[in-house]
Order: structure tokens, then C-alpha cells, then sequence
């Protein structure tokens, strides 16, 4: 039974939506929020030095906006990947904590956006919008390391170890 459930959480559910064996869509798509997300980090911080912030708060509000778009797209296949792990196991609870941890994460960015739209983008960000991105970008760890181990420990939409063997013959 576990071999077959190991077996089961490595094949896509559709691969023409989640990707094909062995190489998911997820972690491709994931690249985009967190890649958004940092940097309208980065712009935040430096709005706070530069002596002209507007661009800089202005940047890292559509900087988020391209991060929520990005997740929502991420999320789309990393619930099909969800699907194809039996429930009831370490790594379906794993990914459950997964996904729940990054629909927070969302919500928070999208309630950050909508913060900063509502707010002046001639100064620098404001404190708030700030700690509520640090704080996403926090909880953006967390859920890293969680998809990390559900790929790296787990397995999961990962080609088995025959497969991969084919990689290192000479």
C-alpha cells in the first residue's frame, strides 16, 4: 500500500495542467510571487531611504500586485499536485499546512495592495504596509521550507528513483 500511495503522489492528476511526470508546473510558477514579493521588499526598504520614495512605493505596490496574480496562478496546479497525495498521510497534512500557509500569505499581500492603493505613494511606505509584507515574507519561508520537503523528503511530483537514475548513467 505505501508503495502504491509513493507511486500515486509522483504522478499529476492532469499533466497537461500540472505538468508532465517528473516535472511539475508548481515549482516553475512559484518563481513569480516570490520573486515579486522580495523585491517590492527591497523597494519598501529603499523607500525609506531615497530621497525621491514615490517611485519606489509605487513599484512595490504592483510589485505585490504581480506577486498575488502569480500565487493565484501557482496555486491553480499546486491543487492538482494536492489532489494526487493520498489523504491521511504526513505528506497530504504536510501540503494541507502547504496550502493553507499560502492562501494567507495571499490574502495578506492582496489586503497590502489594497492598503497601499488606498494610501499616498509620494512618501515612502508607511510602517504598516511594511510589517505586513515582512511579515508575509516571513510566513514565505515557513511555506518554502514546506514545499521543499514535500519535493525533497516526500517526493512529491517527483520522478522515482529509477527514473532519476537515468540521469548519472554514463
Amino acid at each position: 500500500m505505501a508503495g502504491g500511495a509513493l507511486h500515486e503522489a509522483k504522478r499529476p492528476v492532469s499533466a497537461v495542467l500540472a505538468g508532465p511526470y517528473g516535472h511539475p508546473f508548481h515549482p516553475m510558477l512559484v518563481t513569480v510571487p516570490i520573486g515579486a514579493w522580495v523585491a517590492s521588499m527591497v523597494f519598501d526598504l529603499a523607500s525609506r531611504f531615497a530621497p525621491d520614495p514615490g517611485f519606489l512605493a509605487e513599484g512595490s505596490k504592483w510589485l505585490i500586485a504581480i506577486g498575488v496574480l502569480g500565487a493565484l496562478a501557482a496555486a491553480t496546479v499546486g491543487f492538482l499536485d494536492l489532489f494526487a497525495i493520498p489523504a491521511g498521510t504526513p505528506a497530504f497534512r504536510t501540503g494541507l499546512l502547504h496550502m493553507g500557509l499560502n492562501l494567507v500569505i495571499t490574502a495578506a499581500y492582496a489586503a497590502g495592495f489594497l492598503w497601499r492603493r488606498a494610501g499616498e505613494a509620494a512618501g515612502p511606505v508607511a510602517l504598516g504596509p511594511l510589517l505586513l509584507s515582512a511579515g508575509g515574507l516571513a510566513l514565505l519561508a515557513v511555506s518554502g521550507y514546506l514545499g521543499g520537503k514535500l519535493a525533497y523528503r516526500y517526493g512529491v511530483r517527483v520522478a522515482d528513483e529509477v527514473t532519476q537514475a537515468g540521469g548519472f548513467r554514463r
